[in-house]
């Protein structure tokens, strides 16, 4: 007696298809895993996504423009322009933007991490380190959340993203800009920008 077939097997004689949805019932009234994926992205739109962009660089190379312009939007209203001095003294902070965004039904809350002081000191020697802290610390608070008893409400502070902005001044990369996405780029998804491109000949941007 020969092997008896299974509904779960390869049937000869042409490629299988998913049944129909029984007793002629349309798709939305259908329950079964093939609506997983509509499920899915009905639960997710209604609940909305968390993204964390952070951005580096240097002050004056058009990071809060460019943020603005993305997400139109104004996040850095109650800003305060710090003089040559101040910035020279001034040490590495991170400070947080949140804003909710909202586009044909679908809600994003964006949250925007700056680094001002960063690249603006005399020494910038390992000044990429409290950022990659940062970092870390949002992993590891994820990390315990998940752990926990209560995952219900967890949110979700961990980088995405970070757009690093490259001084246009000067002939290729400084070392504090090696340094830097070489000790982040294991961590987050890095985004190189050429800051005020748009000032520069075709033969600059090359070299």
């Amino acid at each position: 007696m020969g092997p008896v077939p299974t509904s779960f097997g390869k049937r000869r004689g042409g490629p299988q298809t998913l049944p129909a949805s029984p007793g002629g019932m349309d798709d939305k009234e259908y329950v079964g895993f093939a609506t997983l994926p509509n499920q899915v992205h009905r639960k997710s739109v209604k609940k909305g996504f968390d993204f964390t962009l952070m951005v580096a660089g240097e002050s004056g190379l058009g990071k809060s423009t460019l943020v603005n312009s993305l997400f139109l939007t104004d996040l850095y209203r109650d800003r305060k322009l710090l003089g040559a001095e101040e910035r020279i003294m001034q040490t590495v902070e991170i400070t947080k933007h949140a804003v909710d965004i909202e586009e044909k039904g679908v809600r994003l809350r964006l949250t925007i991490v700056d680094t001002p002081g960063f690249g603006d000191a005399v020494n910038n020697t390992e000044c990429w380190k409290p950022v990659a802290e940062y970092i870390d610390q949002q992993f590891e608070q994820y990390f315990r959340d998940e752990s926990g008893l209560n995952r219900k409400n967890i949110q979700d502070n961990r980088v995405h993203c970070c757009l690093y902005f490259i001084s246009p001044f000067g002939h290729g990369l400084r070392p504090l800009d090696v340094e830097f996405m070489k000790a982040l780029h294991q961590r987050v998804n890095i985004v190189p920008i050429l800051a005020k491109a748009d000032t520069l000949t075709p033969p600059e941007v090359d070299h």
